[in-house]
C-alpha cells in the first residue's frame, strides 16, 4: 500500500474522519537566514526553491499538507509573486481539490524581536486559508524588528569579495545572495497609518506588535490563522521574557490565534518549569539568581567560569569578579556569552538548559512555555469571566532547506535539521573573526553602541546547533482530504502535535451536556467529567523509498532531496506503554503561583503494548468541587 492508503485504513474505523498529518513551518531560500545556512562555507547545499518543498512533502516525507512560511522580513513583492505562483502549482499537481494527495497552504512568519522582556513578543506564522489572487493580501506583513533591520544591513566591501574569491568554485551562490540582499535593500519601507489596501504593491509592509498585525489582517479581511512559535527559544528571546503581557485584547485575537506550535526541530517549548533565569528587584533591575536544582542559570556559569581562572579562588578579589561576571552577562541579555572572553562552548556547559524536560529547546524561557501561557488569566477582567488564551496545541518542523515533515526518520543531521556551522577550521575561524579568544582573569561589560560584530555573531549559534533535531507534525482529525476539510479542522482545534512519529490519537470528553466532545472543544458540566483516550503507534520505517516515490521524481532529485530515505511505512506499529495526562488549572486571580497550577503529570495510566494500540478511559472526581475551570 501507499503512505497514503495505510494511513486512510489506520483511521478507517472513525465515521466519516480521518487523521492527516502536515507541517505548517517551513522555509526555503525565500528566507535570508535560509539563504546564508545554504552557503557552503557553512555545509549548506546552495539553494532550495519553492518547488523543493513540494516535492519533498509530497515524495520524500509523505506528508497530506504543508504552508510555506518564509519570514516576511526577507520577502520582496516579487518574491511574494513567486511564492503564490509555485503555491499554485503545487496544488495544480495534486489531483481532484476535494480528495488531492496533499494540500499546500500559502503564509508567512512574522518574526518579532525585541531587545527587552517588556517590548518581545516572538515569532508567529501566518497561515491563509485561500491561495486565488484576489483572497490573499498583496504583500505579507513583516516585524520591523531587529530582524528585518538586520537583513537590510549594508554588507562590507570585504565581505563582496572575500567570500566569491575564498571559496572560487561556489563563487556564484555568493554573488546570488549578494544580489538577494541588495534587491531586499532596495524596496521601500511602506508608510506607517496607512490602510494595507491603500499602500502601494511595491512597498515592504511592518508591524512592531501583534495588534499591528492583527489590525492589518482584518483590513484584508481574508481568513488567516496566527500561530505563534518557539516560546521558550532562548537564542533571541530575552531572558525574564513572559507572555502576559499578550493576553489582551490589544494583543491577542482569539479569532486569529486559535493554535499554538509546542515542539518543532527547535526542540520542546510545552513544559513548564519553576526555575528562573533571571529575577527582578524592587526596582525593576536584572539579578542573577542562584542555581535551582539541577537547573544552573547561564549567567551563574558565567561566574564560575570567572572563578575558575582567580589564582585564588576562595579569596575576595576573586569572589568581586565573579559577581561583576554575573552582573556583566545579565545586562548583556542574549549576548552574554561574549562578556566572558574567550570561553568555549564546553565551559558553559549545560547551563540555560530544562535539565527534565523532553527535547528542550535551547536556553529556556519557562514563563514563556506553553503550559504556562495556558494558566494565565487577565486580572483586568471580572473574576467570573477571565480572559485566558484557549489554544490548540501544534507542532512542525521550522526546517530551511525546503524539507517539510522532517520527522519520518532520524539519518543525515545536517541538512534535515538546522544544525550548521563552518566547514573547516580556516572558515570557523572567519566567521568568529572579532570576537575575543583570549582568556582573561575579567568578565567585559558587552559594549552596545561600539560592537562591530554581526549579529549572526553575537548570538550563541555555536551551542544551539546542539539543541536541534528533526521537525514535529500537525495533526488534525478532518472529514475529508480538500483544503475546507483541513482548514475547518484547524479552525475548531481538532489538532494534536507529534514529534515527529505519526502517532494516531483520539481524546474524547465522553459525558457532556450535547454527548461526546473531541479534543479542542470547551463545554460547561456539572459532574465529574469522563474522558477516554484511544492511541496506536506509528508505522515502523523500512529503509529506502518505495516504488510510487521512486517512480515519482528522477534518481538525481530524489538523492538530492530525500538523501535516499522517504516516508515508506510497514504494517507494523510501534507499542504504546502508556498514556500521560497533563492537568492545567487557569488563575483565578493573579497571586496563585502557576507552578501549583499545572499538574505533569496528573495522571498515568499503563497500557497493555497491544500492537492494536491503547483505549483507556478515567474521571476527574475533584471537578466538581473545585468550581473552576480545567484543561486536560
Amino acid at each position: 500500500k501507499t503512505a497514503r492508503e495505510l494511513a486512510e485504513s489506520a483511521t478507517s474505523n472513525v465515521p466519516d474522519e480521518q487523521i492527516l498529518f502536515g507541517d505548517l513551518h517551513v522555509h526555503t531560500t525565500f528566507s535570508a537566514d535560509a539563504f546564508m545556512m545554504g552557503m557552503p562555507i557553512l555545509q549548506g547545499e546552495g539553494a532550495h526553491p519553492i518547488a523543493d518543498a513540494c516535492d519533498y512533502a509530497r515524495y520524500c516525507s509523505g506528508l497530506d499538507f504543508w504552508s510555506i512560511n518564509d519570514h516576511a522580513e526577507s520577502i520582496t513583492p516579487a518574491r511574494w509573486q513567486e511564492t503564490q505562483d509555485a503555491i499554485r502549482q503545487c496544488n495544480a499537481i495534486a489531483g481532484d481539490p476535494q480528495n488531492p494527495d496533499m494540500v499546500s497552504f500559502l503564509g508567512w512568519e512574522w518574526t518579532q524581536i525585541g531587545d527587552t522582556p517588556e517590548n518581545h513578543y516572538g515569532h508567529k506564522n501566518v497561515v491563509l486559508r485561500d491561495t486565488e489572487a484576489d483572497k490573499v493580501p498583496r504583500r505579507p506583513v513583516h516585524s520591523g524588528s531587529f530582524a528585518s533591520q538586520a537583513m537590510r544591513q549594508n554588507i562590507n566591501l570585504s565581505q563582496r569579495v572575500l567570500l566569491p574569491l575564498a571559496d572560487f568554485p561556489n563563487r556564484q551562490y555568493y554573488l546570488n545572495m549578494m544580489k538577494f540582499l541588495s534587491e531586499l535593500r532596495e524596496t521601500p519601507l511602506c508608510e506607517e497609518g496607512v490602510d494595507s489596501r491603500k499602500l502601494p504593491d511595491s512597498c515592504s509592509e511592518g508591524a512592531d506588535t501583534p495588534e499591528k498585525l492583527f489590525a492589518k489582517l482584518d483590513q484584508w479581511g481574508y481568513p488567516a490563522l496566527v500561530i505563534p512559535h518557539g516560546t521558550t527559544w532562548g537564542i533571541y528571546t530575552p531572558p525574564g521574557s513572559a507572555w502576559d503581557k499578550q493576553l489582551n485584547a490589544r494583543q491577542h485575537d482569539p479569532e486569529r490565534q486559535r493554535l499554538i506550535e509546542v515542539f518543532s526541530g527547535h526542540g520542546n517549548s510545552e513544559e513548564y518549569r519553576d526555575f528562573r533565569e533571571v529575577t527582578f528587584d524592587a526596582a525593576g533591575g536584572a539579578v542573577c539568581p542562584e542555581p535551582q536544582g539541577a537547573y544552573v542559570p547561564c549567567c551563574w556559569q558565567a561566574g564560575e567560569i570567572i572563578r575558575d581562572r582567580c589564582e585564588d579562588a576562595s579569596s575576595a578579589v576573586c569572589e568581586q569578579r565573579v559577581e561583576s561576571a554575573r552582573a556583566n552577562f545579565v545586562a548583556a541579555g542574549v549576548r552574554g556569552r561574549l562578556t566572558v572572553p574567550g570561553s568555549t562552548i564546553e565551559d558553559w556547559a549545560s547551563c540555560g538548559s530544562c535539565p527534565d524536560c523532553f527535547l528542550p529547546a535551547f536556553n529556556y524561557r519557562p514563563k514563556s512555555s506553553v503550559q504556562y501561557i495556558m494558566a494565565l488569566s487577565n486580572a483586568d477582567q471580572t473574576s467570573s469571566d477571565p480572559m485566558r488564551f484557549h489554544f490548540g496545541f501544534i507542532a512542525s518542523s521550522d526546517n530551511h532547506s525546503a524539507r517539510p515533515g522532517t520527522g519520518y526518520k532520524e539519518y543525515d543531521r545536517i541538512p534535515n535539521t538546522e544544525a550548521r556551522g563552518p566547514r573547516d577550521a580556516t572558515w570557523y575561524d572567519r566567521v568568529n573573526e572579532g570576537i575575543p579568544r583570549e582568556q582573561t582573569p575579567e568578565s567585559a561589560p558587552f559594549d552596545f553602541a561600539g560592537t562591530k560584530l554581526q549579529n549572526f555573531q553575537v548570538l550563541d549559534f555555536e551551542r544551539q546547533a546542539s539543541f536541534f533535531l528533526t521537525g514535529g507534525l500537525v495533526a488534525v482529525h478532518a472529514e475529508g482530504r480538500s483544503r475546507d476539510a483541513i482548514w475547518n479542522s484547524l479552525q475548531r482545534r481538532e489538532v494534536y502535535g507529534t514529534s515527529g512519529d505519526r502517532i494516531l490519537l483520539w481524546f474524547d470528553l465522553l459525558n457532556a451536556p450535547q454527548g461526546t466532545v473531541s479534543m479542542g472543544n470547551r463545554t460547561q458540566l456539572a459532574e465529574a467529567p469522563r474522558f477516554r483516550v484511544r492511541a496506536a503507534g506509528a508505522l515502523k520505517q523500512a529503509e529506502g523509498c518505495s516504488d510510487a516515490t521512486r517512480e515519482g521524481l528522477s534518481a538525481d532529485r530524489l538523492e538530492r532531496l530525500c538523501r535516499g530515505e522517504c516516508y515508506n511505512p510497514t504494517d507494523e506499529r510501534r507499542r504504546i506503554t502508556r498514556v500521560e495526562v497533563v492537568r492545567i488549572r487557569p488563575r483565578v486571580n493573579p497571586d496563585e503561583p502557576v507552578g501549583s497550577l499545572i499538574q505533569d503529570p496528573w495522571r498515568t495510566i499503563p497500557c497493555s503494548g497491544d500492537p492494536a494500540g491503547c483505549s483507556v478511559e478515567f474521571e476527574d472526581p475533584e471537578f466538581p468541587g473545585e468550581r473552576r475551570e480545567v484543561l486536560y
